[in-house]
C-alpha cells in the first residue's frame, strides 16, 4: 500500500539514493546551452545527460553498500524477530525524514532556489537557503526531542502487535521493548538526514548531482562497521553458519544495538561531507530564523501541500507496517529484504532522471508547452528503457537473485520463496511507480503542490481496499504450502521455520495502487499541457525485447542447475542483460544512447 517502492519512503535509515538511493548515463538532450559545471569541473550542462548520471553513480554505489548491508542482516538474522524489529525501528522515526527531506526539498525549496540562480540572483539565493536551513534545524530539534521522549507510545502505535510479545509464551523475543530502546538511538539520526536533504537541494540546484546521492555511503559504512566490529566482538567466528544459529536472543541484541548507533554516526557523516561544497556554492549565506526573507514564506506555502501529500504516504507506509505487525513472524522483514531489491531500479533508473530534470524543468516553466512536453516525454522513454527489463528479469530470475543475496547463515530456503514472491508482486507497479516520480517533479516545477497531495489520499484509499482483504486471505497459506516440491529450483529445500504469505497481498496492494496514482496524475497533467503522452508504444517494445532476452536466460539457468549460486546468478543475469543491450544497439533504439551515449560514441 505504501510507496515503499519508492525511492525511499520506508527505507530504513537515510533516503537511500546514494543508492537510499543514488553508470554513467546521459539524460536527454535539450536546446539549451551550457550553463554550468559538475565537481569534477567538466562541463554539465541542462542537456548534457552528466545530471541523470551522477545521480545514478551515486545511486548505484550506496546501493551496493546497502545489498552487503542487508545481506548481513539477513545473515545475522534471517526473516525473524530481531529482523521485524530492524525494520520497525528504522521506520519509526522516518516520520521526521520523510516529511522534511528530499520529498518535500524537491516541491518547495528547489524551485525557487533554481528560479532564482537563472535569474542571476546568487546573493538573494543564499539568504533564503540560509533561512530555510535555519527553520528547518528548529523543527528538526523539536521533532528529535519529542520522537525520543514517546518512543515507547509511538511503537505502540506503529506495531501494536509487538506488544503481544510481552505474555505469548511461544515468542521468545519481546520486540516491543527492544525496538523501543533502537527508537531511542535513531530518532537523532532522522533529523540530521532532514539536514542532509537541504544540502542535497542546494547541490541539485547548482547541477552538483553526483556527492549528495553519494554520501548515504557513509552511512552504510558506519553500519557494517559497527556490525561486524561487534559480530567478532560477541560471536568470534561472525561468519560462521554454525555460530551464528548458535548465537542466542542476548547476543542478537548486541548486535541490533550495533546496528542502530552506527546509523546514528553515519547520519552526521552524511550530512558532514557535503557541506565544504555547498559552502563553495553558497553565495550571500546567512543562517536565521526569519520568515521575512525573500521566497522563505512562498516556500512554507508550498510546503503545506507537499506535507499533506507525504502525510498521506507516511500513514500508508505505517499502516503496512501495523497490519504486518499483525501477521505471522517475519512479514514486515519480509517486506524489506524484498523493498530493497524493488527500490534498486525505481532509484537507478527513476530516480535519476527525475532528481536531475526537476531543476531544469524549473527552469524551463509551462511558458514553453510543447518543449515541457517534449523533455517529459523523453525523460519517461530513458526510465522505462531500463525499468522494464528489470521487471521482467525480477519475475524470472527474483528466486535467484534473492538466494544470492541474502540466502546464508539464517536465511534460509523458506525465507529466500518468500521473500522472492513479495518482490514479484511489488515488480508488478514498478514502472507505475518511477512514472509517477518524474510527473510529480513535473507539478512540482509549475509550483503545484496540491495535486499530488490529492492524488496520494487516492493512492492510499486503493492500496488499504486491496491489500487488507488480500492480505488476510494470504497469511493463511504457508509457504510450503504453496512451493514445497519446488525448491530445489533455488538451490536447496525449503527447510527452515514455517513462514505465511500475508506479506506478499500487502505487496499486491502496493502495486495496483501505483498504477492509480499514474493514471490520476497523467489525467491531471494532460488537462494543462495539451499532447502529453506517455510511451505505451516505446514500452511495449522494451517489454517485448526484454521477454525475449529472458528466455535464452532461463535455458542457462536450467542447465546450471544445481551448482553454486555465486556461479549461476551471475551467469544468468549477465547474459539477460547482455542480449537485451546488445539486441537495443543493433535495434538503434534512442534510450539506450541517453544512458551510454559516451560511451557508444567512442567504441564506434
Amino acid at each position: 500500500m505504501s510507496r515503499d517502492n519508492d525511492s525511499a519512503e520506508s527505507a530504513p535509515g537515510p533516503v537511500e539514493t546514494g543508492t537510499p538511493p543514488e553508470s554513467g548515463a546521459d539524460t536527454v538532450p535539450t536546446e539549451a546551452p551550457p550553463t554550468a559545471a559538475d565537481a569534477g569541473g567538466a562541463g554539465e550542462s541542462e542537456g548534457s545527460g552528466g545530471g541523470a548520471s551522477r545521480v545514478a553513480a551515486g545511486i548505484l554505489s550506496s546501493r551496493l553498500l546497502g545489498f552487503v548491508r542487508q545481506a548481513l542482516y539477513a545473515h545475522f538474522f534471517g526473516v525473524s524477530a530481531h529482523a521485524d524489529v530492524v525494520e520497525t525501528a528504522f521506520r519509526s522515526p522516518n516520520l521526521l525524514q520523510n516529511l522534511l527531506g528530499e520529498g518535500t526539498v524537491s516541491a518547495s525549496f528547489i524551485p525557487i532556489y533554481s528560479r532564482m540562480l537563472e535569474e542571476g540572483r546568487e546573493e538573494d539565493a543564499g539568504r533564503f537557503a540560509g533561512a530555510i536551513l535555519g527553520l528547518l534545524i528548529a523543527v528538526a530539534a523539536l521533532a528529535v526531542a519529542l520522537g525520543v521522549f514517546f518512543a515507547a507510545p509511538i511503537v505502540a502505535v506503529l506495531a501494536p502487535g509487538f506488544l503481544a510479545d510481552a505474555t505469548d509464551p511461544a515468542a521468545t523475543v519481546d520486540r516491543y521493548q527492544l525496538t523501543v530502546t533502537c527508537v531511542r538511538i535513531v530518532f537523532p539520526m532522522a533529523g540530521v538526514l532532514v539536514l542532509s536533504a537541504w544540502a542535497l537541494g542546494v547541490l541539485n540546484s547548482h547541477r552538483r548531482f553526483f556527492l549528495p546521492y553519494f554520501a548515504p555511503v557513509l552511512w552504510n559504512v558506519a553500519i557494517l562497521t559497527a556490525l561486524v566490529g561487534a559480530a567478532v566482538a560477541i560471536l568470534g567466528s561472525p561468519f560462521s553458519g554454525a555460530t551464528v544459529e548458535a548465537a542466542g536472543n542476548p547476543a542478537r541484541d548486541s548486535l541490533l544495538l550495533a546496528i542502530c548507533w552506527g546509523a546514528l554516526v553515519g547520519g552526521f557523516l552524511q550530512f558532514a561531507v557535503q557541506l565544504p561544497l555547498v559552502a563553495r556554492e553558497l553565495k550571500g549565506f546567512r543562517l536565521s530564523l526569519s520568515t521575512k526573507v525573500e521566497g522563505v514564506m512562498e516556500a512554507i506555502r508550498a510546503t503545506g501541500p507537499v506535507l499533506a501529500g507525504r502525510g498521506v504516504h507516511q500513514v500508508s507506509s505505517y499502516l503496512d507496517l501495523v497490519l504486518a505487525s499483525w501477521l505471522a513472524a517475519g512479514a514486515p522483514s519480509s517486506l524489506r529484504y524484498a523493498q530493497l531489491l524493488a527500490l534498486l531500479p525505481v532509484s537507478l533508473f527513476g530516480m535519476s532522471v527525475a532528481a536531475a530534470e526537476l531543476p531544469e524543468l524549473s527552469r524551463l516553466g509551462l511558458q514553453d508547452e510543447k518543449r515541457f512536453a517534449r523533455r517529459v516525454e523523453r525523460s519517461a522513454r530513458q526510465m522505462l528503457f531500463l525499468v522494464l527489463p528489470t521487471a521482467v528479469g525480477y519475475l524470472a530470475f527474483g528466486l535467484l537473485l534473492v538466494g544470492v543475496v541474502y540466502r546464508r547463515g539464517a536465511f534460509g530456503g523458506s525465507d529466500q520463496w518468500l521473500v522472492y514472491l513479495v518482490l514479484a508482486a511489488y515488480t508488478l507497479g514498478l514502472a507505475a511507480t518511477t512514472q509517477s516520480r518524474l510527473l510529480q517533479n513535473s507539478f512540482y516545477a509549475d509550483g503545484d503542490t496540491k495535486t499530488p497531495a490529492k492524488v496520494a489520499v487516492l493512492r492510499m484509499v486503493v492500496g488499504a481496499l486491496v491489500a487488507v482483504p488480500t492480505m488476510m486471505l494470504l497469511d493463511r497459506y504457508s509457504v510450503a504450502n504453496v512451493v514445497e516440491g519446488l525448491g530445489t529450483v533455488s538451490g536447496g529445500e525449503l527447510g527452515g521455520s514455517t513462514l505465511y504469505l500475508g506479506a506478499v497481498g500487502l505487496a499486491v496492494g502496493s502495486a495496483v495502487a501505483a498504477w492509480i496514482e499514474l493514471g490520476a496524475l497523467r489525467a491531471a497533467l494532460r488537462g494543462r499541457i495539451e499532447g502529453l503522452h506517455l510511451p505505451l508504444a516505446a514500452a511495449g517494445r522494451m517489454i517485448a525485447l526484454a521477454a525475449a532476452s529472458a528466455l535464452p536466460a532461463a535455458g542457462l539457468w536450467w542447465l546450471l542447475a544445481g551448482r553454486p549460486l555465486l556461479l549461476v546468478a551471475p551467469a544468468v543475469v549477465g547474459l539477460y542483460a547482455a542480449l537485451y543491450l546488445g539486441a537495443a544497439y543493433f535495434l538503434k533504439f534512442d534510450e539506450l544512447d541517453a544512458w551510454a551515449g559516451k560511451f557508444i560514441r567512442r567504441f564506434r
